[in-house]
C-alpha cells in the first residue's frame, strides 16, 4: 500500500502537519545467536524495529505481522507483547517533510521467523542482525525499546517507556 492510500496518509490530507496521535507496534525480532533485526529508516537515516502505524480495522498484532512482511520480507509467528512506548519526549517526532506525529506503540518479540530478511518496501535502506552490545546509530524511542526489551527479559515485567 502507498502512503497516500494508508490512514495517515488520508489523514494527512486532511490535517496537512498538524500533530497527530497514532497507534502502532514495533518488534524486536531476536536470532537463536541473540542478534536483533533492525531496518535503516530512509526518512531518519538512522536504524530502528521493524513496526508501523495500524490502519482501520486492524488490531496491533495484525500491525507488528504485516509491517514485518512489508519492511523485511519476513514472516513472523508467536508475536509477544513485553512494553509500550508512550513518553511524548522519545515518541514525539518532526519528519523531515514538516509532519508531526506522537506515537503510541505496542511493543512485540518474537524468535519464530521464516525467511531471510531484506529491505522490500522504501522505508528502509538497509536490514541487518546486531548484537545488543554493538548496535548501530538509531532513533532514541528504538534504543529505548530494545533496552527495555533486554529488561524484559531479564525481569518478565512488562516495561512502560
Amino acid at each position: 500500500m502507498s502512503f497516500a492510500d494508508s490512514y495517515l496518509g488520508q489523514l494527512r490530507a486532511l490535517i496537512g502537519d498538524r500533530l497527530v496521535l497514532m497507534p502502532g507496534a514495533r518488534i524486536v525480532i531476536e536470532r537463536a545467536d541473540g542478534c536483533i533485526l533492525l531496518q535503516k529508516r530512509t526518512d531518519f537515516g538512522l536504524w530502528g524495529l521493524p513496526g508501523g502505524n495500524a490502519e482501520e480495522g486492524e488490531g496491533l498484532e495484525t500491525v507488528v505481522i504485516r509491517e514485518v512482511l512489508e519492511e523485511t520480507g519476513l514472516i513472523v509467528s508467536d508475536v509477544e507483547p513485553f512494553g509500550f512506548g508512550c513518553d511524548p519526549h522519545y515518541e514525539t517526532f518532526q519528519f523531515p517533510n514538516g509532519d508531526r506525529a506522537q506515537f503510541f506503540a505496542l511493543m512485540f518479540y518474537t524468535r519464530s521467523f521464516e525467511g531471510e530478511p531484506a529491505v522490500t518496501d522504501d522505508e528502509s535502506s538497509a536490514v541487518g542482525w546486531f548484537t545488543p552490545d554493538g548496535l548501530p546509530e538509531m532513533l532514541p524511542n528504538m534504543a529505548r525499546s530494545i533496552d527495555a526489551y533486554l529488561r524484559f527479559k531479564t525481569t518478565g515485567k512488562f516495561q512502560m517507556i
